[in-house]
């Protein structure tokens, strides 16, 4: 037995469906644009140098890879590798000492109470006004002083210190959301606050630790001005420095082998970001239930 629609019904269907293609549409149409640069990146690390620039079309009319064995030569007898290792080692040390200096420093703002608590958490998020120029300069003679120029000292250094203020207050935010119970049935069991900050409000802080290592990496992969400022000897140069010499190199601008390069220094970038999502969202399903 078939039962027909009814007329009011007809039409509010018809609207509804009309709607979800609009809906639809629409979000092709903005996914288009977001995808359009990275698009165009992966197009023209295929297209010889002269065409980059000369030609507007979005993928190339003759595939070509020297782009990418031109990187195997290297850039002024360095080798591309060399810059990646660099990269690697200045968002390593930036990821631990943001997770470590950061987490240690809310769990004091957070969990203990002492004079001035509230007055020194005002302080620091109130660094998060202040541009990262006007603390160039004597930061600069700072480590000149301390003769630390050329090194990945300078680079570092802040990030062992907790200046990372916006970490420190997502963790102090995350943190007072933790059940006090927790730290008061630790400290019964005779837990002391390095015990309890640890054992047990770590592996609980897991989706702050890493959220903040996920943007950390990302930041100090992609950071230019720091490098730039700190580093003198194109041996210790990282991947965006590296992509700064293929425009200098004799002169001549080799736009080719520098998105090609540009492309490549994605790989790690995404590869990190895809490694800890999966944590990142099993740690905010099951924090708290442990």
């Amino acid at each position: 037995m078939t039962t027909a629609t009814s007329p009011v019904a007809r039409p509010a269907n018809e609207r509804r469906r009309g709607g979800s293609i609009a809906w639809h549409v629409g979000a092709l149409a903005v996914l288009a644009v977001v995808l359009y640069p990275v698009i165009w990146v992966l197009g023209a690390s295929f297209k010889p140098s002269k065409d980059i620039i000369a030609s507007l079309d979005l993928l190339p009319a003759e595939p070509v890879w020297a782009n990418f064995s031109g990187l195997a030569d290297g850039i002024s007898g360095i080798s591309v590798s060399s810059f990646f290792v660099n990269s690697l080692t200045y968002a390593v040390l930036a990821v631990v000492g943001v997770v470590l200096s950061s987490s240690l420093t809310a769990y004091a703002f957070a969990k203990i109470r002492f004079a001035g608590r509230n007055l020194l958490f005002t302080l620091m998020i109130g660094t998060l006004l202040l541009p990262y120029h006007v603390l160039l300069i004597p930061q600069y003679v700072l480590f000149r002083k301390l003769e630390l120029i050329d090194t990945l000292v300078p680079l570092v250094a802040g990030k062992f210190l907790a200046v990372e203020a916006f970490f420190v207050f997502l963790m102090v935010q995350f943190m007072r959301g933790l059940p006090r119970e927790l730290d008061e049935a630790a400290r019964l069991d005779g837990c002391g606050h390095l015990r309890i900050y640890w054992s047990i409000v770590l592996p609980l802080c897991r989706p702050a630790l890493i959220t903040s290592a996920i943007f950390t990496f990302i930041n100090a992969w992609n950071d230019f001005m720091g490098p730039l400022i700190y580093l003198n000897t194109p041996s210790k140069y990282t991947v965006s420095l590296g992509l700064m010499m293929f425009r200098d190199q004799e002169g001549i601008s080799d736009y080719g082998s520098m998105i090609a390069m540009s492309l490549v220094a994605l790989v790690p970038v995404i590869a990190f970001f895809m490694a800890f999502q999966r944590y990142l969202i099993d740690g905010m399903a099951t924090s708290g239930l442990k």
